[in-house]
């Protein structure tokens, strides 16, 4: 077996900067001001010695406890919390206060400590692959999903995290209320742009699965669309919809037919008088300052989505038109119960992808006809077609119901109900709308109605 000479030891080192950590600590123990900086840019687990660790560990737990925090409280902390050692600790924070020359470069020797945590997490992912790799452990497809998971994850700045403490997840709580309170906004999700089913469902929030369903023709694909453009309009962030049904082409028409308010058939049969160029001319520029992004590709699973939306910045909101048509991971084609599980299946990888991406994946899905055999003709959540655990899975069901769909001399002509049927943030209710069919197209009304 070759040597290995002094060169080759120093590439096969674990990535840290010993020195960058040290000038880190020593900032916060010379100028505390520094402190929330520090917090806000690194976790222990951006620390690779032992002694910085406990350390940072320490002056983090103080820090969150309000104390007053210099070299004398510190080592107090360490010694009450069992990290002090005889001689050895005292001397080394005496050390660091002597080898950082400032605290005005803090800065920098943050960005140094956390380039290197970055390349040790990059390693230890590159380390796992290559072991699955060898030990082959599974499909070239899986672990090709489990090597962009990773990846994902270290670009998000998430590690791997198994059990945490219940304070972990208070103070993400307290970080969320006080961004709320900070905010302007009514409410805390991305508004649909329809004001009272905003309230009903506090908006869509990160991590839901929102599942829109309504018999054929109802208007699901104009209700998403509205939602879609909504979004990518106030957020400003990149707003993603997958469409297994409808053409690009299609959806764009749809889009400015939204957004120009010009009749539906005018724009399918190039039918357009001068003002009407003007219009659309005037809404394709508002479209094309949106990041909105249309993927018309019918053979879609949850893991091609995944790995798409993976690679879209800055990402607020998808869409997925609609659930039937969605192929299993692999391209299987199921039918009769198989179907059915398939479908659950997809729901559920649908539900993981939402809290994974940490945004509102709103999901479209078709109703089976067992409503047009009853007398009254609303949807519930029995008639989900090809239901199986979509109900389960799912933070919000809605369902769109026209009466004048069924019954032309309604009293309700062009007019929706929004039906929320279930609602993980708050109670069920219904919600009255208007559909403007020459639009395609919903807007609001004041009108709301709460069930008891």
């Amino acid at each position: 077996m070759p040597e290995l000479n002094n060169e080759d030891l120093l590439y096969r080192q674990v990535p840290h900067s010993l020195e960058a950590e040290q000038s880190v600590l020593g900032s916060m123990l010379i100028d505390s001001r520094c402190i929330p900086q520090v917090m806000e840019a690194l976790t222990k687990d951006d620390f690779y010695q032992k002694e910085n660790v406990e350390l940072f560990t320490t002056i983090n737990k103080m820090f969150n406890l309000s104390q007053k925090i210099d070299a004398v409280t510190v080592l107090e902390q360490m010694r009450i919390d069992g990290y002090y050692q005889e001689n050895t600790t005292r001397n080394y924070v005496l050390q660091l206060l002597d080898i950082t020359p400032t605290a005005a470069n803090v800065g920098e020797y943050i960005a140094i400590v956390q380039d290197k945590s970055l390349l040790r997490r990059i390693g230890d992912t590159a380390a796992d692959i290559t072991g699955m790799v060898q030990r082959n452990e599974g499909s070239a497809q899986d672990i090709l999903e489990v090597a962009e998971q990773r990846i994902y994850d270290i670009r998000q700045g998430r590690a791997s995290r198994g059990l945490i403490h219940i304070s972990e997840a208070i103070d993400d709580v307290y970080t969320r209320l006080e961004e709320l309170a900070a905010s302007d906004r009514d409410i805390p999700g991305i508004s649909t742009g329809l004001t009272d089913l905003d309230r009903q469902i506090s908006g869509l929030n990160n991590s839901d699965l929102i599942l829109l369903a309504a018999r054929p023709g109802m208007g699901k694909t104009s209700l998403a669309l509205n939602i879609l453009l909504t979004a990518g309009k106030d957020t400003k962030k990149s707003v993603v919809y997958f469409s297994l049904e409808m053409s690009r082409e299609q959806l764009a028409m749809r889009l400015l037919s939204n957004e120009a308010l010009i009749d539906n058939k005018k724009l399918v049969t190039g039918n357009l008088e001068e003002q009407d160029w003007v219009d659309v001319a005037n809404a394709a520029s508002v479209l094309s300052q949106t990041n909105i992004l249309i993927d018309d590709n019918p053979s879609l699973t949850v893991t091609d989505m995944l790995a798409k939306c993976r690679r879209v910045k800055d990402l607020g909101l998808v869409c997925v038109d609609y659930l039937q048509l969605m192929q299993s991971a692999g391209g299987k084609s199921y039918a009769g119960e198989s179907r059915q599980q398939a479908v659950s299946d997809i729901s559920r990888a649908l539900k993981i992808m939402a809290k994974e991406l940490n945004v509102p994946v709103l999901c479209l899905s078709q109703l089976s006809r067992a409503n047009e055999g009853r007398q009254d003709k609303r949807p519930m959540l029995s008639d989900l077609r090809e239901s199986g655990a979509i109900e389960q899975d799912a933070d919000i069901v809605m369902f769109i119901y026209r009466d004048d769909y069924y019954n032309e001399d309604s009293d309700h002509k062009n007019e929706a109900e929004l039906i929320v049927a279930k609602n993980r943030h708050g109670e069920t209710g219904k919600v009255i709308v208007q559909w403007l069919p020459e639009f395609t197209t919903f807007s609001g009304r004041d009108t709301f109605h709460q069930e008891r």
